[in-house]
């Protein structure tokens, strides 16, 4: 009777999970959608105004920002890049606070080592390659999209680049930084130092144990259980994928085009292998969940070094607070409805006792700490399975002189989206945190000389 209760109780959460998870991609869509429309009713009734708006606009860019290295916002998990979902900001638009930004769309659910080749080759230019070797361990094309002209060619050690990563977004730039340093990219030169500075807003590196509370087996970190939350997810992806509306497709992206899901290349009884579990990247577990878990990240980080002439710093975000001895949410109206329920449930997390732990030392109340999605233990800085140089960051000449090869962090209250897609939630918080984000990489953040600022050339 008691685990019949049980199971009764977990079916409704997921039921409620799956409800408002559903409801806010939907409201997330149709807010793309009712932004699109709206522009082009402007643009069809005041044309030639915005025609030439937009001509200045583009042509004071690109004569200010020369000689700037570009700063590369990266999406985290079910994010996209400009260019997907209409006009919708990932980064809430904070791209526009700075002369020369860059926002990739990068897969959305694809795994941390595929989405650092796409970055690579985003930016570089060429056809994207996964290498032989990964491609045939995982069952999938070796080549993906092409890039006719890389958003920046000259990238190289001579001209390196700043990258600010959101929560699985920071990872794929560490991996990227690792494969650069391996020269893992056929026909180029590559090195560490083609990288200025990281930059982690609520970065996932340690991985976090809200992946278990959404379904991944705790005890190995790399394979789903039965009934779950991503179990529903990895249904309407291989739909979604199998479907293949073009426009749609083209509207948003999971990034599974190198998986081959689609009914043209894989036919009906391709659809049931996959949903069936025997095929595809939540088979072979080329996905981004695995990469997400503590023992996925313990993986990752064992072959990532950070690296001494690069700068690194991180915003690590929690909701969380301790009133007598227990982790409790320290807000509830200050917590998404998206995340509120995770934030509790991960305040109370407990490593199931019949499973190995996910690393020696491990305790659960290192864990509690978080922001609905990310454990704050895990946003620091590299921890597992060896801690990286780091500095604890109260106040601001905590990090004067701004030293390389040290990961500076800082604490800050707020969930996990609190700083993405609707900037009027985070306030006066939201231009604060990028503010001194891209402060910080165009004055303090350099190799040679201090690079010059274009509001700065008219008073020289």
């Amino acid at each position: 009777m008691i685990r019949l209760w049980i199971f009764a109780l977990q079916l409704s959460e997921l039921f409620v999970s799956s409800l408002v998870h559903l409801l806010y991609g939907f409201y997330i869509f149709s807010t793309a959608v009712a932004g699109d429309l709206s522009q082009a009713l402007n643009e069809y009734i005041f044309k030639p105004n915005v025609n030439i708006g937009i001509k200045e606009e583009v042509s004071k860019g690109s004569t200010s920002s020369d000689g700037l290295p570009p700063i590369v916002l990266v999406h985290g998990i079910f994010g996209f890049g400009k260019g997907r979902l209409g006009g919708l900001s990932y980064f809430a638009g904070a791209e526009k606070k700075d002369e020369r930004v860059l926002v990739p769309d990068l897969g959305s659910l694809t795994s941390i080592y595929d989405r650092a080749r796409e970055l690579f080759y985003y930016l570089k230019g060429g056809q994207v390659d996964y290498s032989e070797e990964h491609s045939k361990a995982y069952g999938h094309s070796q080549f993906g999209r092409i890039y006719e002209q890389g958003h920046y060619p000259e990238w190289d050690e001579d001209h390196p680049i700043h990258f600010v990563g959101h929560s699985a977004g920071a990872q794929v730039v560490r991996v990227l930084q690792q494969m650069l340093a391996d020269k893992a990219f056929k026909g180029h030169e590559t090195s560490e130092n083609w990288v200025l500075s990281i930059t982690s807003l609520s970065g996932a590196f340690n991985g976090t144990t809200r992946t278990y509370l959404d379904g991944m087996q705790p005890g190995d970190g790399r394979t789903m259980k039965p009934i779950c939350l991503l179990q529903l997810c990895r249904l309407g992806v291989i739909v979604y994928d199998w479907i293949d509306f073009p426009w749609l497709k083209a509207y948003y992206n999971f990034g599974f085009d190198h998986f081959n899901m689609s009914w043209k290349k894989m036919g009906v009884w391709g659809l049931v292998d996959c949903l069936m579990g025997n095929s595809g990247p939540f088979a072979s577990g080329d996905w981004i969940l695995p990469d997400l878990t503590i023992q996925g990240s313990v993986r990752l980080n064992s072959h990532l070094h950070t690296f001494p002439n690069t700068y690194y710093f991180s915003y690590a975000t929690k909701r969380t607070r301790q009133i007598m001895g227990v982790t409790v949410p320290s807000s509830i109206l200050g917590v998404h409805p998206m995340l509120f329920i995770r934030v509790l449930q991960m305040s109370q997390w407990s490593h199931p006792p019949d499973s190995t732990p996910p690393y020696k030392g491990y305790r659960d109340e290192d864990w509690w700490d978080n922001d609905g999605a990310l454990n704050t233990v895990s946003m620091t800085h590299p921890r597992l399975p060896v801690e990286h140089p780091s500095q604890l960051v109260v106040k601001n000449s905590d990090c004067q002189p701004f030293q390389p090869g040290i990961w500076y962090y800082k604490i800050v209250e707020g969930d996990h989206i609190l700083f993405i897609i609707n900037r009027e939630r985070a306030g006066v918080q939201f231009d604060l945190i990028y503010d001194s984000i891209f402060e910080r990489c165009r004055k303090h953040a350099f190799r040679k000389t201090p690079p010059t600022l274009p509001n700065h050339q008219a008073h020289q």
